[in-house]
């Protein structure tokens, strides 16, 4: 087959259902039509030797904005250290130890445990607007490290319907100094998460960064605000206007060379031998008058995943406004927390499949430990309130936000510490939780909890 007949079997009408695994025959299916638009189809088409030049252009922008501008750093930084917090955490029955002490192995020899790795993941989910982890085997064939990849460096090898063409080479990584291809990914090798995209069935189709149309408005902002930095040099100092009637050229320049002489000392007095006058000139009255500045600042943070009181910008910002603000702040790290998540449950997914353990018999999710649209004592309440209903205590501790594994072995090791002959069976006393709805601030029902007898 020559050039001109595979690129039309490539983007021509002619397609072949995608494999899903690398080596697995492709399977027929009722999928029919494209997923692409036709801007992207046609993107794909000169995409096919190099990546995406507007995703790379819009990458360097958000670096360089979070380089220059302390405001775009901190919503980076801040974002990043809030969905991580807590750190993640497999959440499943305390019944599946071996689940358990997989996740707790991956946990440690991926860096999981560090909250430098999180937090860098989560900037560069941000600032990228993907994530792809490069799964790098070990020589006993386990999942020994994440590696983050640049995402402006890479293609996805899809048609023009948005389907991978061959699961054994879906991405291609470039060399863009030189112009060369330097790495090919199969699908298992490398997880993309990705930002808001343009459609999420469509698998060549990037993640936007956080910040991405932010970037007009950045660029009026900073030109605004130097604008009015070189009106406030140029324009407030106090001057003195010197007019002299009737002065030669000389007399002109030999006074003004005689005031700017003494203009180090306090000078209260001029005289003069000639017809003239020295009048002040006012400097600009109207510096405080910034409401463009303003303007664009309101806007720029309209784009930000929080209100700009949040960032250091809280002036006649009202409380409970800001309140009702920070919800919509926390339903954004949530979601933040969520895509991440996904990408570090596939590899650990992986790792199960390498060790001859079928993931799907078990029951688990990867998450992160603290959710930011609920805080402690909201998780506590409801807790208390699924143990007075009678709900098992493993899910009780899992909606306080606790590893019911990990209080499992605690309390396992504190019976044994204060019994010499502990009984296996005994559960200890319950506590007795009683409910009163409405009786507590903002409609959140009051929880009381005293020891049974």
């Amino acid at each position: 087959m020559n050039t001109l007949a595979k690129l039309q079997n490539l983007f021509g009408g002619r397609r072949t259902p995608a494999a899903d695994l690398p080596g697995e025959e492709p399977r027929p299916n009722t999928a029919i039509g494209l997923r692409t638009t036709p801007e992207n189809m046609l993107k794909y088409l000169y995409r096919y030797m190099w990546v995406d030049p507007d995703l790379r252009q819009a990458v360097l922008d958000i670096r360089e904005m979070d380089r220059l501008d302390g405001r775009v750093k901190k919503i980076h930084r801040r974002t990043a250290a809030f969905a991580t917090k807590g750190g993640l955490r497999l959440e499943t029955a305390s019944a599946n130890k071996r689940i358990i002490r997989a996740w707790e192995a991956f946990h440690a020899r991926l860096h999981l445990n560090r909250m430098e790795k999180l937090e860098s993941d989560a900037r560069g989910l941000m600032m990228e607007g993907n994530l792809p982890l490069q799964w790098v085997l070990g020589p006993d064939k386990r999942v020994v490290a994440g590696i983050r990849m640049p995402s402006e460096t890479l293609l996805p090898r899809v048609s023009p319907a948005g389907v991978f063409l061959d699961p054994a080479a879906a991405y291609e990584q470039y060399d863009l100094s030189n112009g060369l291809k330097i790495a090919q990914f199969a699908l298992w090798q490398l997880t993309l998460v990705r930002l808001t995209p343009d459609n999420y069935d469509d698998m060549g189709c990037m993640g936007r960064p956080y910040l991405d149309a932010d970037r007009a408005i950045w660029r009026k902002l900073t030109m605004t605000e130097e604008d009015l930095v070189i009106r406030r040099r140029t324009r407030a100092p106090l001057r003195m206007a010197h007019v002299l009637e009737g002065a030669s050229p000389d007399d002109l320049n030999t006074y003004r060379a005689q005031v700017e002489e003494d203009k180090g000392d306090i000078t209260t007095d001029y005289y003069l031998n000639k017809k003239g006058t020295v009048q002040a000139v006012q400097g600009d009255a109207n510096l405080e008058q910034i409401a463009d500045v303003s303007y664009l600042l309101d806007t720029f943070f309209s784009g930000a995943p929080a209100p700009k009181g949040l960032f250091g910008y809280s002036e006649g910002l009202n409380r409970d406004i800001l309140e009702d603000l920070k919800k919509d702040y926390f339903d954004e790290i949530d979601s933040l927390q969520d895509t991440q998540a996904y990408a570090y449950e596939a590899g650990f997914r992986l790792d199960l499949l390498l060790q001859g353990i079928n993931p799907d018999q078990y029951r688990f999710c990867v998450k992160f430990a603290e959710r930011r649209t609920e805080s402690a004592n909201q998780r506590a309440d409801l807790a208390l309130k699924y143990q007075a209903l009678g709900v098992p205590r493993e899910t009780i501790w899992d909606t306080a936000g606790l590893d019911p594994a990990q209080v499992l072995e605690q309390l396992a090791a504190e019976r044994n510490s204060n019994d010499p002959y502990p009984d296996p069976h005994e559960p200890g006393a319950a506590p007795r939780v009683s409910v009163t709805p409405g009786n507590a601030p903002k409609g959140e029902s009051a929880t009381s909890v005293t020891t049974r007898n």
